[in-house]
């Protein structure tokens, strides 16, 4: 399989992760419909702990192996590749394992303090989960490294359609039981999506005809002390930035129930509005994330590579680009939540009770956006030890606001939502600091001018479109028109405003051939 330029991986993981993003939010449309805000509640107060323990089980691996295999591969040394291969393998394989047998054992006690115990039985079924997911992310870093994006794009494109076709099935088998037995049938639509894409990411690497052992692999001791110090140089650091979201996100829960209930808040309606916000209102803002994460997965190898090439010109290009076109990945997002919000709701859940959240949230949003891209510059850049400072500081003021807010029962949710907004400004505020510090990198005063240009055009366009209509709730035929306008408008803004400019498009090979010489 070949290696792919920055623009043109991106554009592979982006189209795999709209396809995957669609049939994702099919899957949350189909679950919220099988078992309603109650049950969401009950799958979603489940998914932080699914996080931590991956997080704690991959300890930041994938991110170093993507940087150090590109090194490795522009120094054309396979040796050292296989190092990388079989110290992540073996130290993931341990770990899985250990987490993996120890969430089995305290899910009871993990429900409890969850203030919600029919949440036992789909934390149980997490389990098995965690060794799957450990060893697929070891071999999506390596082919990251080889910056060939296609096996990561095609792997999770297998795992959205498997739990895709198995969720229905097997909630409305688990469903006579009860409730929590239905939210643990989503869960195990996860556990065989995960499945399909280890095995097809297996297929791939069998394919590389790249073996793990050589004779000479097993003479090379030292060779293996000095990989696993620089794998650990950035997998510790990028560890304890993502350590301490996926902390902070398996505390969330947990402190929300307890504050609702110092607010007079009961569990049952803590768990519906828990779910309405996790389950509805941020699957809606992180959907331009697929954007943002692809460029974050193209970035770490392209400036490594770039770094080891000593070609800093190079280094502050893509992180600008990658800015440019996260902006512009997530600013009709962020207009259009901010127009449409129980429009959204209603087409996609039939309930429209937490668009004020959706309101809310969405302008805030477009910070986290540009922070994707930002913390993966600074991992490439081997300063993930400020990134994990900048994660801890904006989580301590999350945690905080959260505690302080959502225990007044005047707050309640929105108390939550305000903790998200302030956490999500500060740390991208914090990664821009770093960067100017380190390497003297800024955002053109231009750049923001244009992006402020785009924002205010499209979303008075928006209003004015919007006002055509006397009615709050748009018919559907209605609300496509109005949107697919103000796309055409905004995409045209884009190419007005060189966001995207022809020379990127020239790099993307099914494009270039369409375009004028």
């Amino acid at each position: 399989m070949s290696k792919q330029s920055f623009l043109y991986g991106t554009i592979i993981l982006i189209i795999a992760g709209l396809f995957t993003r669609f049939l994702g939010f099919v899957n949350r449309i189909v679950v919220a419909r099988l078992i309603g805000e109650e049950g969401v509640g009950i799958y979603m107060m489940t998914i932080p702990t699914l996080m931590l323990l991956i997080t704690l089980t991959q300890i930041g691996l994938p991110v170093a192996i993507a940087k150090f295999v590109a090194e490795a591969e522009a120094n054309n040394d396979s040796l050292k590749i296989r190092n990388i291969l079989t110290i992540s393998l073996f130290l993931t394989g341990i770990l899985s394992i250990i987490f993996s047998i120890g969430l089995f054992f305290i899910s009871p006690w993990l429900a409890n303090l969850l203030n919600e115990e029919r949440t036992m039985l789909t934390l149980m079924f997490i389990s098995p989960i965690i060794p799957i997911i450990a060893v697929s992310s070891i071999l999506k870093g390596y082919f990251q490294g080889k910056q060939n994006m296609k096996p990561q794009s095609i792997s999770v494109v297998v795992e959205q359609i498997i739990r895709i076709s198995c969720v229905a099935l097997f909630i409305k088998l688990l469903l006579p039981y009860g409730i929590e037995y239905a939210a643990a049938g989503a869960m195990v639509s996860v556990l065989l999506g995960e499945l399909g894409s280890l095995l097809y990411l297996v297929y791939c690497y069998k394919k590389e005809k790249f073996p793990l052992f050589t004779a000479s692999h097993r003479q090379e001791k030292n060779s293996k002390r000095t990989v696993m110090n620089e794998l650990f140089s950035i997998a510790i650091p990028t560890t304890g930035s993502r350590l301490i979201g996926s902390f902070s996100a398996f505390l969330e829960p947990i402190l929300i129930a307890q504050c609702m209930a110092i607010a007079g808040y009961s569990a049952m309606v803590t768990t519906k509005l828990y779910g309405e916000l996790t389950g509805f209102v941020m699957p809606l803002l992180l959907l331009p994330t697929f954007i943002t994460f692809s460029l974050s997965i193209a970035l770490v190898p392209s400036i490594a590579e770039a770094e080891a090439k000593q070609n800093h010109s190079l280094i502050h290009y893509r992180i600008h680009q990658s800015i440019r076109i996260s902006f512009a990945s997530g600013a009709l997002a962020t207009i259009v939540f901010t127009l449409f919000p129980a429009n959204l709701l209603h087409f996609m859940y039939g309930k429209t009770e937490a668009s004020y959240l959706l309101l809310f949230l969405s302008p805030f949003f477009l910070f986290l956006y540009i922070q994707a891209p930002l913390q993966a510059a600074l991992q490439a850049l081997n300063i993930a030890k400020q990134a994990m400072w900048n994660s801890i500081i904006g989580v301590i003021i999350k945690l905080a606001l959260l505690i302080l807010l959502t225990s007044q029962e005047r707050f309640g949710m929105m108390g939550v939502a305000i903790s998200i907004a302030t956490s999500v400004i500060l740390v991208t505020l914090l990664h821009l600091f770093t960067l100017y510090k380190e390497i003297n990198f800024k955002i053109a005063k231009v750049d923001i001018v244009k992006m402020l240009t785009l924002l205010i055009i499209t979303y008075y366009v928006g209003v004015f479109l919007k006002s055509l209509y006397s009615m709050d709730q748009l018919p559907l035929i209605a609300f496509i028109i109005l949107l697919s306008i103000l796309s055409l408008l905004y995409f045209l803004l884009l190419f007005l405003l060189r966001f995207i400019t022809m020379e990127e498009l020239r790099q993307i090979p099914w494009i270039n051939k369409w375009l004028p010489s």
